[in-house]
């Protein structure tokens, strides 16, 4: 594997902890996001030395708005790997702008595929994909499971992941897919279950759970994420996809009551139950042996050491993280 590769959404939590891991390994990475750098406390990649900060470069560009420039940084920069965590991610929200969803995921991701797959010097094409496209699912599904979607978000994902396909079958094109169960960490937006609750009993707001918090999902810590995902661009077979998740399901209600517990208040003056959002997962669970057996990955980090690292890094970071915004905002 050559050692420059580029990580689009480098801003993203994913891609800000993968690009993290990345330069911790000794790559260079060109790092690019529509939106500016957010402060430090949730941006990964710059908690690693000097040394180690000084082999990425990050360009404010956009997919939407900059796809010839982004050609041109690519064409001058030649990275052999290319990793893409943009996306518009909110599920709820999707229902109110549909459209934008559909232009960032599926319209500008796809032309954004056609421009690459004239690229000789790209080796592989990691895209990051997401388990929503299954919709809700019961028991624990592997790569094949049949596409439901229930959101605009989780359709325009699926119509970017269906284009790769058939790029794939057609013209050969170079590309693994992961899609990994819910993702956390130190570092990630305040709007997020996790953070949130954590910043709710910090700054002593109630916690808003959704539908009483009675959806399963299965956690996993970003480290763990990162290093399957480079596992999977090194060893994966091109046109597969992975799963990247743990073995463990939680509710959301029992996650809560853990976060409660490890900061001493009691659950019952945390939180407040409010309505579901409209087509919401009741669980999607992934299978992960593909990724076991075939590439000998494990995860490491436990839902408990995972969360009390969590709340150390909000703690720890707590006068900034205070002034950050505690909810998504939406950007066209």
């Amino acid at each position: 594997m050559g050692r420059k590769v580029c990580v689009v959404g480098s801003n993203s939590f994913s891609g800000a902890n993968f690009c993290k891991h990345l330069i911790e390994q000794g790559y260079d990475v060109v790092a690019m996001s529509r939106s500016a750098e957010p402060v430090d406390a949730l941006l990964p990649y710059k908690w690693v030395t000097p040394e180690q900060s000084s082999r990425l470069k990050f360009y404010q560009l956009d997919l939407n708005q900059n796809l010839s420039e982004i050609e041109s940084l690519l064409d001058k920069e030649k990275p052999s790997h290319i990793y893409n965590f943009a996306a518009q991610s909110m599920v709820g929200q999707s229902w109110d702008f549909p459209e934008h969803w559909f232009m960032t995921n599926a319209v500008s991701t796809i032309k954004f595929h056609n421009m690459l797959r004239q690229k000789d010097y790209m080796d592989k094409y990691i895209h990051i994909s997401t388990p929503e496209v299954y919709g809700s699912c019961s028991g624990f599904v592997q790569e094949d499971h049949v596409f439901n979607p229930s959101t605009p978000y989780a359709v325009s994902r699926a119509a970017a992941d269906m284009s790769l396909k058939t790029f794939f079958d057609v013209h050969q094109f170079p590309v693994i897919s992961t899609r990994a169960a819910n993702v956390y960490g130190e570092g990630q937006q305040l709007y997020r279950i996790i953070p949130k609750t954590i910043m709710c009993i910090l700054l002593g707001e109630k916690l808003p759970l959704h539908g009483g918090g009675h959806s399963e999902r299965s956690f996993i810590h970003m480290d763990d994420v990162s290093d399957a995902t480079l596992k999977i661009a090194e060893k994966g077979e091109l046109g597969s996809a992975y799963h990247i998740s743990t073995t463990e399901t939680v509710s959301i209600r029992q996650l809560v009551h853990m976060i409660c517990e490890m900061m001493q208040v009691r659950f019952e003056d945390v939180c407040e139950v409010t309505e579901d959002r409209p087509g919401k997962d009741a669980a999607y669970l992934l299978d992960a042996s593909r990724l076991r057996e075939t590439l000998n990955w494990q995860d490491k980090v436990s839902l408990s050491q995972g969360l009390e690292r969590t709340i150390r890094w909000a703690k720890d970071n707590f006068d900034v993280l205070r002034q950050q915004p505690k909810v998504y905002i939406h950007k066209p």
